[in-house]
């Protein structure tokens, strides 16, 4: 298959000024962000709905509006996760059309992270680089290293120390470099835009950055194309850095210029864990700027305290008539296993702060129950199960006789018959 891009460059958000395609996250003028600019008047005649749907059940069905080099050629089926309806979530909170974009299982690593690397690590050959690497907080270092291996570049990347176990370990499993640093985030996040200078690495969420933020607009791409072409009322995102909630509107904006979808006023929500929410109270206080934290929860992988795009993020929700929550570690837990009752999905801990905010945003009111709303789920629940420790007891064993079975299941109705002996007991077998 062509996989080829429409025309594509940087520009910076402020000064307009251009700058080719280079590793490079902001204008040296103003400092701004770098955006991919693209020429969408010569994607009328490629981007369609008919040529989408002739292209792999993957994000490179949307190729056209992803900046990849001329002549690669992807091999991984990443992204096209299922968007389904929430039904039994929607009965216990009040919606009746609430709609989960299921992320948990994206290929290869199970986190929407693994769209943006895929973009990234297009660009990282292109540029040259033989090492990359990012800072993260979990979901993007697996990427990372899952996919550096499959195509033979070697990563080194760097996290908080505190970082779940389970993270570190699927990390290191794809045999990348693992440097567990002590401090938050935002202190990794400072290093390694030093050390991408230093050592002329492509971290992609440093000076590859504007390419590997783009990835984050199939999100939106699939939304749309799964409802049928159409736009939801509203969609509910967690934020971390702020990017993402920002690109699937472009996804969106894209989409009605080229005419794919009919033109719709779409709310968009943002979802902080209490413990670390700039950009929740930044639009709270009606702020343009972020006031930084210093992170406090088990949300880890939301817990960045100074967004880079926060700013943008906070401006933008306000923008669309939309609001951000937070909620505490108590509640994001109670959201993990509310999602998981309901729906048969496990999330993680970003996830469980998603499930939590769209409650509440249906208990205050702030969305209708017949509203079309998309939740957005962003990774996968076998990665935090640490939160849920102590949440669940292990079970006595019950010995392998249908009349224990029996009298076990009416203890645990609360219908106790006599004392049952457990595996281990002094009764004969």
């Amino acid at each position: 298959m062509n996989y080829s891009c429409t025309a594509y460059e940087l520009k910076c958000n402020e000064c307009g000024k251009r700058f080719g395609n280079q590793p490079l996250s902001a204008c040296p003028d103003c400092l701004a962000p770098l955006e991919v600019a693209y020429d969408l008047e010569a994607a009328r005649g490629v981007f369609t709905r008919e040529a989408i749907a002739a292209g792999p059940p993957s994000i490179w069905r949307y190729a056209a509006l992803l900046p990849i080099p001329a002549g690669y050629q992807p091999d991984l089926p990443v992204g096209f996760t299922p968007l389904i309806k929430a039904n039994n979530l929607g009965k216990r909170i009040g919606a009746t059309n609430l709609y989960i974009k299921n992320d948990a299982v994206c290929f290869p690593t199970l986190s929407f992270k693994d769209r943006v690397v895929s973009v990234a690590l297009a660009n990282a050959q292109r540029f040259g680089f033989d090492t990359v690497g990012c800072s993260s907080t979990g979901n993007l270092a697996n990427s990372v290293a899952a996919q550096a291996a499959r195509l033979g570049i070697k990563a080194c990347i760097l996290v908080p120390a505190e970082l779940e176990a389970a993270k570190i370990l699927n990390t290191q499993v794809y045999g990348a470099r693992l440097v567990r640093i002590d401090g938050n985030y935002d202190h990794v996040n400072r290093l390694c835009s030093q050390i991408a200078d230093e050592y002329n690495w492509g971290f992609v969420n440093v000076n590859l950055r504007p390419y590997y933020a783009e990835g984050s607009k199939t999100v939106g791409y699939e939304i749309a194309e799964k409802l049928g072409w159409r736009l939801p009322d509203n969609v509910i995102v967690p934020m971390a850095g702020g990017s993402l909630i920002r690109k699937i509107r472009k996804a969106f904006q894209e989409l009605v210029y080229l005419g794919l979808v009919e033109e719709k006023h779409v709310r968009f929500f943002g979802a902080q864990a209490t413990g670390c929410s700039p950009i929740s109270q930044a639009v709270k206080l009606g702020n343009d700027f972020i006031e930084p934290q210093r992170p406090n929860t088990i949300a880890r992988s939301l817990a960045i305290g100074n967004p880079a795009d926060g700013p943008a993020a906070s401006q933008m929700i306000r923008a669309t008539g939309g609001w951000a929550e937070d909620v505490s570690d108590v509640e994001l837990v109670s959201g993990m296993q509310e999602l998981a009752e309901t729906e048969g999905i496990f999330t993680e801990t970003a996830g469980g702060v998603t499930t939590a905010v769209t409650a509440r945003l249906y208990a205050h009111g702030r969305i209708s129950p017949d509203e079309l709303t998309v939740a957005c789920i962003t990774g996968n629940g076998l990665k935090t199960t640490d939160a849920l420790t102590g949440h669940y007891r292990e079970e006595r064993a019950v010995r392998p006789r249908l009349a224990d079975f029996d009298a076990y299941l009416r203890e645990l109705d609360g219908a106790a018959e006599p004392e049952l002996a457990a595996v281990g007991g002094t009764h004969g077998n």
